[in-house]
């Protein structure tokens, strides 16, 4: 959810995870999800955004454009895995004035709604709302209070998702200011726990659960929490003026049970802004995988199936200069250089027999993206050339 916000302000593989604790080393697999699908909203002829599959699976919420002057949330009923029914405009949570924005819908197992609103910012600090579904309808309508919000002008509640038991939820800080920044100047991604049906306070440990989440080079956005409460997803990209080069990655970090601490973040998914694809919403079963992506500048629907994990192990220890992300690489992955970049002369793709198979423009950049296209899966090489010296990193392509 990058732009909605701006908007509105300004017109007002198994991955090892290497957890240094009494010298042991803990490994948590990554989820792998295979090739995408736009899937088929009957009837639906506007775009969609932020998509939320309940935990029953029967219904999608979404939004439309969060670029649009008005943003309102909509619903559609289940058919199969790939198509839905869209049911229209969800009753009760959308407002009428001439400009304002209700997005972004979570929902748990017990039918609790959530979502986020401008409506009487900044007069009104706490802009995250509940409310109750019933078959297309919202009531019981009130805020959500808690210790999680920041009350200084500027800040809101970006984002957010909730637990499938409706205990937890992670709240998204975000500061706004459109003089300085495009999108999000600021973020910082919390959890809170459940007091009562209106009022959820920060954890005392929130920091420390997702202390290898949060980092401040980064814009993240649109937590998305697990039924199990093992997988934490987001989007985020680095801090920054925003180009059409800025690459935006889905990632996930995992845990083995539900009171550790996140792991490193896992990308996922990541391409350049004109290309989007963000806001990441899971089955209860974690078998399917829905969000939203920019195509032919309309917003889209997709979804992939779960695989299993890779079975590549990563060390987050690894200290090497070049890292590709994700690896294996199913469709795309990203490069990324983290030091020598300026001095960088030649980076070239190399197969098992030793022939340059690709070589890449403007090198020097520190982040590049890199399609699969048609290439033959098996074990690659990136070499890089230096001024000084050379780096070999080995890609597997799936």
């Amino acid at each position: 959810m990058i732009s909605s916000y701006y908007y509105f302000l300004k017109s007002i593989s198994i991955v090892c995870i290497s957890f240094f604790y009494s010298l042991e080393f803990f490994c948590q697999d990554y989820p792998v999800y295979n090739d995408e699908k736009q899937i088929t909203v009957n009837e639906l002829t506007f775009d969609a955004m932020e998509p939320f599959i309940t935990p029953d699976g029967n219904y999608l919420f979404f939004n439309c454009s969060n670029e649009s002057v008005i943003v309102k949330l909509f619903y559609a009923s289940r058919v199969n895995d790939s198509t839905f029914n869209f049911e229209g405009e969800l009753n009760g949570p959308n407002q009428e004035a001439a400009q304002c924005l209700d997005a972004v819908a979570d929902i748990d197992s017990l039918n609790n709604f959530y979502w986020t609103s401008t409506r009487d910012y900044p007069g009104e600090f706490e802009n995250l709302f509940h409310g109750t579904f019933t078959e297309g309808s919202v009531s019981n309508i009130g805020r959500v209070r808690g210790g999680f919000y920041i009350y200084i002008p500027g800040w809101l509640i970006m984002d957010h998702g909730i637990s499938c038991n409706g205990e937890f939820l992670y709240f998204n800080n975000a500061r706004l200011d459109a003089a300085s920044c495009t999108g999000p100047c600021e973020t910082h991604i919390g959890i809170a726990q459940k007091q009562n049906d209106s009022t959820f306070n920060v954890l005392a440990n929130s920091d420390e659960i997702l202390q290898n989440v949060n980092d401040d080079d980064y814009i993240y956005y649109a937590p998305c929490i697990s039924g199990d409460n093992l997988e934490l997803y987001f989007t985020r990209y680095l801090k920054g003026e925003i180009t059409e080069s800025t690459i935006v990655e889905m990632c996930v970090a995992v845990r083995n049970n539900s009171t550790e601490v996140f792991s490193e973040p896992n990308v996922l998914f990541a391409d350049v802004i004109a290309n989007i694809a963000e806001a990441a919403t899971l089955t209860s079963d974690k078998q399917i995988m829905y969000y939203h992506k920019k195509i032919d500048d309309e917003y889209k629907i997709m979804m992939r199936y779960r695989e299993s994990a890779t079975g590549y192990v990563q060390n987050i220890y690894d200290t090497s200069p070049v890292k590709v992300i994700p690896n294996p690489v199913i469709e795309s992955a990203v490069i990324r250089i983290d030091q020598h970049a300026e001095s960088i002369s030649s980076m070239k793709l190399i197969d098992s027999v030793g022939r340059v198979v690709f070589e890449f423009d403007n090198p020097e950049r520190n982040t590049i993206v890199f399609q699969k296209n048609n290439l033959q899966a098996g074990i690659y090489y990136i070499k890089i050339n230096t001024r000084e010296e050379s780096f070999t990193e080995e890609v597997v392509i799936q």
